[in-house]
């Protein structure tokens, strides 16, 4: 809420108070301003308000001046790609594809920043699916993370890891699929577990976000594996690939049921599809791209 004060003839809106503390000779900024408005008291001032909505903005992000701490309302890394399935020519079996994994990921965080300071907060691109029938890799995810100028690193979301297939041949023998991994969480400053902001929200009430819970992190899970069938012209679905926010969001790819049905990309940090085998065999998923949404604070 503005305050404004009158400087001759012109009305001029401020955005902060201060008032001379007597013990210590030195200014103190007000957070809040009250009248008696008959029996009630109003709030007439608030330094700095709490956004109602949150941003997606990516980049070189600059800090409000009055803020010192950001609230992460859902954060997560790049899921890698899920992995084609395999057909052969009478080897004894058929492979299915491998999901791809999500990336870490951040519901409901808070933590302390400097007024004015830059961030940068990246936020990482989704793994391609393996395409190689009988050996390669799919994609990795990238990593989501913010850091400031001042404030030095805050968080790094690993991607999901790869799902990798080797050893096959159209003749035999089957491939071995190796399964794809959960991304991971580097470089975190302490977080936030208790405060108020300066017009009167407890932060421990902060639920909005994918885990319904304050202050919650985990590491990404990794894709389905099926691994191979037994018998010629078998038929095996591919992986799903795995799930975002500890499977609070069910985004990662479906895997394809059979050799006609490739698997589905996913999507918010999931992990890719794979691809099914017989008749023939399908593609795989990409992983899905992570993602970011927070706002700026004023804690008490």
């Amino acid at each position: 809420m503005p305050v404004y004060v009158k400087d001759g003839g012109v009305w001029r809106t401020i955005d902060r108070l201060y008032v001379r503390d007597g013990t210590s000779f030195t200014n103190q900024t007000i957070n809040n301003v009250y009248v008696k408005n008959g029996s009630t008291w109003q709030n007439v001032f608030v330094i700095f308000e709490t956004p109602t909505s949150f941003s997606t903005t990516t980049g070189t992000v600059l800090v409000p001046s009055l803020a010192n701490a950001i609230h992460i309302q859902q954060a997560v890394g790049g899921g890698s790609g899920g992995y084609r399935g395999a057909d052969y020519d009478k080897a004894g079996g058929e492979s299915a594809g491998p999901g791809g994994a999500s990336g870490a990921y951040i519901s409901d965080m808070v933590f302390n920043i400097t007024g004015g300071e830059t961030l940068t907060i990246n936020v990482g691109s989704g793994g391609v699916a393996g395409t190689g029938t009988y050996s390669g890799n799919s994609g990795t995810g990238d990593p989501t993370s913010i850091s400031g100028t001042s404030t030095g690193p805050i968080f790094t979301l690993g991607g999901g890891g790869a799902v990798s297939v080797s050893g096959g041949g159209v003749q035999g023998p089957l491939r071995t699929n190796n399964s794809s991994t959960g991304g991971t969480r580097s470089g975190f400053a302490t977080p936030r577990s208790s405060g108020t902001t300066v017009d009167g929200l407890n932060i421990t009430s902060f639920q909005s976000g994918p885990r319904g819970v304050f202050n919650q992190q985990g590491d990404g899970t990794a894709g389905e594996n099926p691994g191979n069938c037994s018998g010629d012209n078998c038929t095996i679905g591919g992986g799903d690939g795995g799930d975002p926010y500890g499977g609070s969001v069910t985004t990662g790819g479906i895997g394809g049921a059979n050799g006609n049905t490739a698997g589905t990309a996913g999507t918010r940090g999931g992990g890719g599809g794979g691809g099914g085998t017989e008749p023939g065999s399908s593609a795989g998923g990409a992983g899905g791209a992570g993602e970011i949404s927070y706002r700026f604070l004023r804690i008490a």
